[in-house]
């Protein structure tokens, strides 16, 4: 596997830490959970199976579980051993937790130069929110993502997703495997720094980028394409489909399989800047035709046209379609003596070293005595 043979130590807890290591686990990454003698948080949230949080297995598989009181000489001794022997160290402290728990950046290079250290937090460690808490509703507010992000007549929509969260566990799965190569090259460890409201500002994209060029950012248009026209959702007979036509050649496709050729020469809709001006008529024209037919009869016939669509699934729905299946989207993992553990598949395909379960999500403190046997105690 990709990561065989790096040990990472994981301080992390709730989401974007635990995400951004689970990644670094399922790419061979020898992941030690270091948790407090209550456990992680999420051990308790979400549904359940046979005890079992589901949301805390989601985001914890491939990982071996320590438990190790920080507060405590013991604790702090145990923690040093452990670095010495570490290529990482994750940590989603507030900025300077970990300076004050006496592994300051002195330390921590003192005990192992290679180390890469990375540190997720809400701000970043400078600046006047710095010290701030945060969390993903936050992030999704400062950046400017949700002034963007819902229709134009309602307020500032948040994601249904913990999107901030996310972003930065995945930021920071990147930065710790480009951090690892370095100082495989040279001997020389490194700190890394994401935080949840940057990962939100980079993906900003061309909202940024109109806002750049004309000092004025795009309003909220919903599931319209602020720049791009006839885009977003459309009824049918029985539902409705998602149609993303980005440019002339996508358009032309479209009209040609809705049999209305004659629009590619019109000038009211010779380009997208044409298009977005008269949105409310070529999607009027375009919700006609797309309304005398059933989703999966525009599905086939627009796929076969080269058109992007696609229906809209509910969770249940996209989870059973048959191309999540067929990429190995969904797991279900045996348990000796319980049903089997469904949860996501990996999105990282590797031709040569595929990611894997290789360990179950732990229980709380399993590994503690193979961990501190480890560094010799």
């Amino acid at each position: 596997m990709p990561l065989t043979g790096v040990k990472v130590l994981d301080l992390t807890r709730v989401l974007s830490g635990p995400f951004c290591t689970v990644l670094l686990g399922d790419m061979g990454a020898d992941v030690i959970k270091v948790e407090a003698p209550g456990g992680d948080t999420i051990r308790g949230q979400g549904a359940a199976q046979d005890g079992l949080s589901l949301y805390f297995a989601q985001f914890n598989r491939n990982k071996r579980s320590i438990v190790l009181d920080l507060r405590s000489e013991e604790g702090k001794d145990a923690l040093a051993r452990l670095v010495a022997r570490a290529d990482v160290l994750v940590e989603n402290f507030r900025p300077g937790v970990l300076d004050r728990m006496g592994f300051d950046d002195v330390r921590l290079r003192t005990l192992r130069p290679s180390l890469v250290v990375c540190s997720i937090n809400g701000f970043g460690s400078t600046g006047p929110y710095r010290d701030r808490p945060a969390f993903d509703f936050i992030a999704q507010a400062l950046s400017g993502f949700m002034s963007v992000n819902g229709r134009t007549e309602d307020p500032p929509l948040r994601s249904g997703l913990p999107i901030s969260d996310l972003v930065a566990g995945l930021y920071a799965a990147l930065s710790v495997t480009a951090a690892v190569l370095h100082a495989r090259n040279t001997g020389q460890g490194q700190r890394t720094e994401v935080s949840l409201t940057n990962g939100m500002v980079s993906l900003l994209a061309y909202i940024a980028t109109t806002y750049f060029a004309t000092g004025a950012a795009p309003a909220r248009s919903g599931n319209d394409h602020p720049i791009a026209a006839p885009y977003g959702l459309f009824p049918t007979r029985d539902g409705q489909i998602a149609l993303a036509p980005a440019d002339n050649l996508f358009f032309g496709r479209l009209v040609d399989a809705l049999g209305l050729p004659d629009l590619k020469d019109d000038p009211l809709y010779a380009d997208n800047v044409a298009r977005v001006a008269n949105r409310a008529r070529i999607n009027a024209i375009v919700g006609g035709r797309l309304a005398a037919h059933p989703t999966a009869y525009w599905v086939e016939v627009l796929n076969k046209a080269g058109v992007p669509c696609g229906p809209v699934h509910g969770v249940a729905e996209a989870l059973s379609d048959p191309q999540i299946m067929a990429q190995e989207m969904v797991l279900s993992l045996a348990r000796e003596g319980r049903d089997p553990l469904r949860m996501l598949g990996f999105p990282m395909k590797f031709s040569e070293t595929p990611c894997r379960v290789r360990r179950l999500p732990p229980e709380l403190g399993e590994h503690t005595a193979d961990i501190l046997g480890e560094v010799g105690l």
